[in-house]
């Protein structure tokens, strides 16, 4: 069994590149006997489940070529996509984990999340992803149209983006305190969010930072019964 990390794809229309880069890596794994752990931020931005189009439509006519063959699929919401829940999943048999989930793996406890969470010195962000994804309001803004959530996501991207420049890396990193309060009871935390791509060892512990996809490469995890924690490497997916 291959177990296979990774987060932040953003993938949308407006970018092939990256959709064709996730098709080839469902392609390159599917007869590997693969369980997939999509960390947060598939999606670009995802304003609904009931949200269809040909580009996902051909996603997910591959992800379900994938599940049939004995892979299964595992996401965690992202702050781009928190409003993506199991009824899209449901189409190829994908599972929707709550926001921190523990793995027992090669003898560690390893907890998976997002990462955003962690980066506890963006004040604003947290009082916004607070707001956003109380169970009242998500569900209202799913029972609001289509073309309304559309508005209302491109203008969430471009007021953080504008809110963005004028944050230091420091804010928008994560929290040392939050990471140290996440790795009480774990052996490993696995996340993405932050597109620093890198393993931090620190007292034994590690935290481990999947990469965002590029136009060419990701960094992504994979892990498999014969692995063990002083072998565990980034590698790169070229596509």
């Amino acid at each position: 069994m291959t177990y296979l990390f990774i987060s932040d794809l953003h993938l949308s229309p407006n970018h092939p590149r990256l959709v064709r880069g996730f098709l080839d890596l469902l392609d390159s794994y599917k007869h590997k006997n693969i369980q997939l752990y999509i960390l947060g931020d598939w999606f670009n931005a995802w304003i609904g489940d009931d949200y269809t189009a040909p580009w996902l439509t051909t996603i997910i006519d591959q992800l379900k070529e994938f599940s049939d063959l004995g892979n299964q699929i595992y996401f965690q919401v992202g702050n781009r996509d928190f409003a993506l829940g199991q009824k899209f999943l449901d189409h190829f048999n994908g599972i929707l984990l709550p926001d921190t989930f523990e793995l027992n793996l090669i003898n560690q406890r390893i907890r998976l999340e997002h990462g955003d969470a962690l980066c506890t010195d963006d004040v604003s962000y947290q009082r916004f992803r607070k707001i956003i994804r109380h169970p009242w309001i998500l569900g209202f803004l799913k029972s609001t149209p289509l073309a309304f959530r559309q508005k209302l996501a491109n203008g969430f991207r471009k007021k953080s983006a504008a809110s963005n420049q004028h944050k230091s890396y420091d804010i928008m990193d994560v929290n040392q305190h939050a990471v140290e309060v996440a790795l009480a009871n774990a052996d490993i935390l696995i996340h993405g969010h932050t597109h620093q791509p890198r393993i931090h060892d620190g007292s034994g512990k590690l935290r481990i930072v999947l990469g965002d996809w590029r136009e060419d490469h990701a960094e992504i995890l994979m892990i498999d019964t014969k692995s063990n924690v002083q072998n565990l490497n980034l590698q790169t997916w070229h596509y």
